[in-house]
């Protein structure tokens, strides 16, 4: 399994193309290492997943049950704009303009971990995603997700 951690920033340039930083290549698992799916996020962000990450979760909801239109619904949605991407020889990959803009992102970009994926921000959106979140909220957060996995 695939776990990230870290945070970096990179650049779009002006094809919206970011050279994938070293700390997460250093992470990634040998063979299927420079290949990538590309998605909406839940929030204002991209997520990418590597190959590997994205398998299973398209094969569960490749079994979901077809006749039931909340099914369908979040096909459409989770799926929407997903696509599959490889490094290019320099250590880049393509963001399409789409994508690009469903996410506001403009040059200054963040990388960040998300366990098995690596969420894509503009870098001035993910700043004021953590000014607006004050450490009592943050901790209080924390209490309500970490009591349902650990209590």
């Amino acid at each position: 399994m695939i776990g990230f951690l870290g945070e970096y920033e990179a650049t779009l340039d002006a094809k919206g193309r970011f050279l994938l930083p070293a700390g997460f290549k250093k992470q990634l698992p040998g063979e299927t290492a420079s290949l990538f799916i590309l998605n909406r996020g839940f929030e204002k962000c991209l997520t990418l997943y590597p190959q590997q990450s994205w398998d299973p979760i398209f094969s569960e909801i490749s079994k979901l049950n077809d006749f039931d239109p909340k099914v369908r619904e979040f096909r459409r949605y989770f799926l929407n704009g997903a696509i599959q991407l490889e490094l290019d020889s320099a250590g880049r990959l393509l963001i399409p303009k789409s994508l690009a803009e469903h996410a506001g992102l403009e040059r200054d970009i963040v990388l960040v971990s998300a366990i098995n994926k690596i969420e894509i921000w503009d870098k001035s959106k993910y700043k004021e995603f953590f000014e607006t979140f004050t450490p009592q909220a943050f901790s209080e957060l924390a209490n309500a997700v970490m009591n349902k996995t650990t209590g």
